[in-house]
């Protein structure tokens, strides 16, 4: 199947092609021609399975096809994402398809008096993230009683994230007739809740189900104790200087101390996380695009929407606390038909976690350094001197010293 055959204009297939798309990926072809015949979507997909395409060529097509103008402070068309880099991701998909819509970005870390004058002259499609929508709706900035398309971009991670409030507040601003469309890479009961919630007698569409690892991500575990996962790290990042690596922390003060240890080892590293202000966010990651920075220390928000292709290994230097996120994590190497290689620091507080990521994916992830922590040679108090066994005399030695 290619792009014609979903019904596409010959202008926009020629564009798709521009930007090297030449067919469409399984997701794509599953939810792009319920959507374009105006059903609501509900698509379950992972992290590089083309979920923008997906959701952005129907709503090109659907606002192209009306020659309606976007009234003052009015949105035809919105799009809300979990983060400011997936949603900068999300402009950037849609310039490259359309250059006869308006399109507007409005985030967090920017000017809101900037943006509140944007709005003012209407647009076509407003590209936003909850909290700052939140704002300038606040301000009475933005109209949303216009707006006849919605789309929630990995919806997983807005209620990760608590946006579940910034939503509640926005839906009932939109207009009743509307198309909504939801992506999302997991399907847990909270968001099938709020599927329920916002859509109507949508067509599910499903590709890469939960737990699918990409082919080309050869992924591992190295076990290691807490205490050295940074001369470990840093003995593995030594094996491939010239390569880029994405380095996943927990915590955005740990992020921040890596990234410092890193540069002391003579490492060209950046940090993301939400600490950062977003000048600070957008300069590390084109300056990780640029490959003058080899290794970026993100936390699992800021990390969510970037696509590099270039990025040829992943790290958890921690272990997620959501299984799930695991999935996204290493999906972030290995794009546009490249290999990539993903390692996960193991320490003994992290077997729960390691378990639970085993249990979404369905099988174990190969051992790749160190022994399983939970072999009873290595369990989590093995860093305590302990009393030898008895010799078969019956006599006791001395606990080592």
């Amino acid at each position: 199947m290619d792009f014609h055959e979903l019904g596409l204009s010959a202008r926009l297939v020629s564009r798709l092609e521009g930007l090297g798309l030449r067919k469409p990926t399984p997701i794509q072809s599953k939810a792009i021609p319920g959507a374009l015949a105006g059903h609501d979507i509900l698509g379950i997909a992972q992290t590089g399975t083309g979920k923008t395409a997906a959701f952005g060529i129907p709503l090109v097509v659907a606002l192209s096809k009306s020659q309606e103008r976007a009234a003052p402070k009015t949105a035809r068309g919105l799009i809300l994402a979990p983060t400011r880099e997936l949603a900068n991701q999300i402009v950037q998909s849609l310039q490259g398809l359309t250059a006869d819509l308006r399109i507007t970005l409005v985030i967090g870390g920017k000017s809101i008096n900037a943006q509140a004058q944007k709005l003012a002259r209407g647009t076509d499609i407003l590209v936003a993230t909850p909290g700052r929508l939140v704002d300038l709706m606040d301000r009475r900035a933005v109209d949303l009683s216009k707006t006849r398309f919605l789309v929630l971009d990995e919806a997983d991670q807005m209620l990760d994230i608590g946006f579940i409030h910034a939503l509640r507040r926005i839906a009932p601003m939109l207009g009743k007739d509307r198309q909504t469309m939801m992506f999302s890479a997991t399907m847990p009961k909270t968001m099938t809740e709020l599927s329920r919630d916002y859509l109507k007698n949508p067509k599910r569409v499903e590709a890469s189900p939960p737990g699918k690892v990409a082919d080309k991500v050869a992924h591992g575990v190295h076990f290691v104790p807490k205490d050295r996962k940074q001369d470990v790290l840093i003995e593995l990042l030594d094996g491939h200087r010239d390569d880029r690596a994405l380095v996943f922390s927990r915590t955005k003060h740990g992020a921040e101390r890596l990234m410092k240890h890193l540069e002391r080892a003579g490492f060209a590293a950046s940090s993301i996380h939400g600490n950062k202000s977003q000048g600070q966010r957008d300069r590390a990651i084109e300056a990780f695009k640029a490959g003058t920075v080899r290794v970026l220390v993100a936390t699992d928000v800021a990390a969510r929407g970037i696509d590099i292709p270039g990025v040829g290994h992943v790290y958890n230097f921690d272990l997620p606390n959501v299984p799930e996120t695991y999935v996204h994590r290493i999906g972030r190497t290995a794009r546009a038909g490249r290999d990539g290689r993903a390692i996960s620091l193991c320490a003994a507080e992290e077997v729960a976690e390691l378990k639970a990521i085993e249990k979404v994916l369905g099988k174990r992830v190969e051992i790749t350094g160190g022994r399983p922590w939970d072999d009873p040679r290595d369990a989590p108090k093995a860093q305590k001197k302990r009393r030898p066994r008895r010799r078969s005399s019956g006599r006791a030695h001395r606990m080592a010293a």
